[in-house]
């Protein structure tokens, strides 16, 4: 079945709240993709971000961001009262999202929702119950991060770091209040995610959700499963996650995140991963997994080093996960991004996973890559992508690549000089054998650099970009409609 969607991240919706919400510009854009003939609406991870606002850095596998609960539905469910949005400062400027404003006055705002909510609220109560095996750790976890000064748990006392059940069992009780929080907003996120997710799904719209392979380390999941990963004896990270030097990185990729103790997770039958993308796709409609190449060989770089230069490839887990995964989950609905350094054994992986890999048309030009990216390569059992977040835009890419790439370009998709670039790739896209194709939004719109979500390696001023209240118009809906029918790929 060929059909096509559009990449834009929750944080990205316009609105009053100085982000992204789950509120009436969410079911605006589910609307926007269905007049459009869209099939899918992929977003971000959505866990909740941490330092340097990275949604692939966060503090938990499994929570939810508490800054995308809409406030106007909080107000609708009595939770909130009028005018109480309203006092808070969220930034200045629509188009960008302040995450140091969010910061310091989202939380405030949201404790007075949950404080009114009912103690014997039996959809909380569900929700808990449901969702102990991660909530219950995360929930102290983040109210033990407010008693130490949101110090990594790395730096907290001993006896709550090494999770000694005594000074648990105390910190549980003196923390009950923020606990509770933690609790109440996952909960408030759930219930309107539901209710959002409902609606997509009526309007014929799947969303494509993204989870990263790793997990930060500054996360409950390593705090509460440190043996999950591997860890010293005092658990500290005896290496991390990057990727190696090559032409567009000298020095490579200092990740930094923990890596799995594979041996560990094979002698669970992987539980721990195929609970995760079970969680994931109660969530999603489809589960996009990021660096789906380290399941076959990851790059370890030992703890403490200031680069990527001294990593090694070491050896994932392979065809064990994938075979527990489909005895698991049969019916999951996976993408892999395989993007990266891919030898014939990620290739062979990929194949045998019978899971859809990624292509990406700016890398098809780019001569520092392989030529798999080139549209004349593909496969059906694929998705094809203009660019994701971690490129430029395409209407950038046309005046920041090389010439000599650009040139290629135009050659190949028989874009004349007077002609936009953009609209070649969406087409060429469209065109091509890939059984998914999507968009990102930016490239709808034809958007400048500004417009990019993330520079890879680049410290600070990512993950801001929104998009502009009335860019999602009906004339734009039209003539992606258009081309969505054009091209066969109305998801019929």
């Amino acid at each position: 079945m060929r059909a096509a969607g559009v990449l834009l991240p929750l944080s990205s919706l316009p609105g009053p709240y100085g982000i992204g919400t789950l509120g009436a510009e969410a079911r605006h854009f589910i609307d926007f993709l269905h007049d459009a003939g869209q099939s899918y609406w992929q977003i971000l991870p959505i866990g909740p971000t941490g330092y340097g606002d990275s949604p692939y850095q966060s503090f938990s596998a499994f929570a939810a961001n508490p800054y995308f609960i809409d406030p106007g539905l909080l107000e609708a469910d009595g939770l909130l009262e009028a005018g109480e949005a309203g006092a808070f400062p969220w930034g200045g400027d629509e188009t960008t999202v302040d995450y140091g404003a969010l910061y310091q006055s989202r939380h405030a705002l949201l404790k007075k929702a949950v404080d009114r909510l009912e103690p014997e609220d039996e959809g909380l109560a569900a929700f808990c119950a449901e969702n102990a095996f991660w909530l219950e750790d995360y929930a102290l976890f983040m109210a033990l991060k407010g008693e130490n000064g949101q110090k990594s748990w790395l730096e907290w006392p001993d006896e709550v770091r090494l999770r000694q059940p005594e000074a648990l069992r105390r910190a549980a009780e003196r923390l009950a209040g923020p606990v509770r929080y933690w609790k109440g907003v996952q909960y408030l996120f759930h219930r309107q995610w539901t209710a959002l997710k409902a609606y997509a799904g009526e309007k014929g719209v799947a969303i494509i959700g993204d989870i990263p392979i790793y997990v930060s380390p500054d996360s409950s999941d390593i705090w509460a499963g440190p043996e999950l990963f591997q860890l010293t004896a005092d658990r500290r990270m005896a290496a991390v996650a990057g990727c190696p030097p090559d032409a567009f990185a000298a020095d490579g990729q200092l990740w930094g995140n923990p890596l799995y103790d594979w041996d560990y997770h094979y002698t669970t039958g992987y539980a721990w991963w195929v609970r995760r993308l079970a969680h994931a796709c109660t969530v999603y409609d489809v589960v996009r997994i990021d660096h789906f190449r380290g399941f076959e060989s990851y790059f370890a770089i030992p703890a403490g080093d200031d680069t990527a230069k001294n990593g090694v490839w070491r050896k994932g887990p392979g065809m064990a996960l994938m075979r527990a995964l489909h005895k698991h989950l049969p019916s999951a609905r996976i993408i892999a991004e395989d993007l990266g350094y891919l030898t014939p054994e990620v290739k062979a992986l990929l194949e045998a996973s019978g899971y859809p890999g990624m292509k990406v048309l700016q890398f098809a030009f780019d001569r520092r890559e392989a030529g798999d990216y080139m549209p004349h390569n593909y496969i059906p059992n694929s998705v094809v992508y203009t660019g994701t977040h971690d490129n430029t835009t395409t209407a950038a890419w046309q005046t920041e690549a090389d010439p000599e790439d650009v040139a290629l370009a135009r050659a190949y998709m028989a874009c004349g000089e007077g002609e936009k670039l953009v609209d070649a790739f969406i087409r060429t896209a469209f065109a091509s054998v890939s059984d998914t194709a999507v968009i990102p939004m930016q490239d709808w719109l034809a958007l400048p650099a500004s417009a990019r979500m993330n520079t890879p390696s680049k410290a600070g001023g990512n993950w801001q970009w929104r998009m502009a209240p009335g860019a999602a118009s009906p004339a734009l809906a039209k003539r992606i409609r258009a081309l969505t029918e054009l091209y066969e790929r109305t998801g019929r």
